[in-house]
């Protein structure tokens, strides 16, 4: 059973950075796509990075571009999200998500699994 767990949520001020951590088990993942969401009160869930665990070909929604990350360790079987540049916009729940296709995807519908997520503050 696929198993993911987030880690790396924090408090932080504007302008500040954070890391996050997806470790992910109990599956295969080199056909598969990895996405970071978020999720603020009061608004849908949105695409925020994916990753192709095979290929490292990777997506940013507008909002973050320039200023986060992702990556992975196919040896530890963990994707990262580095988030730079933090403003109070980015505040929201962040998850990660994992589908069994290569290719990455902005839509949440099309990922099958998920972690319990982690929240990320950012303070003005």
């Amino acid at each position: 059973q696929v198993q993911l767990v987030e880690s790396g949520g924090g408090l932080v001020q504007t302008g500040g950075s954070l890391r996050l951590s997806c470790a992910a088990s109990g599956g295969t993942f080199s056909s598969s796509a990895m996405g970071w969401f978020r999720q603020a009160p009061g608004k849908e869930r949105e695409f925020v990075a994916g990753i192709s665990w095979r290929s490292g070909s990777t997506g940013y929604a507008d909002s973050v571009k320039g200023r986060f990350t992702i990556s992975r360790d196919n040896a530890k079987n963990t994707v990262y999200l580095q988030m730079n540049s933090l403003k109070p916009e980015d505040t929201a729940v962040y998850y990660c998500a994992a589908r069994n296709i290569v290719l990455v995807t902005r839509n949440p519908a099309t990922y099958a699994y998920w972690g319990q997520g982690t929240q990320v503050t950012v303070a003005s």
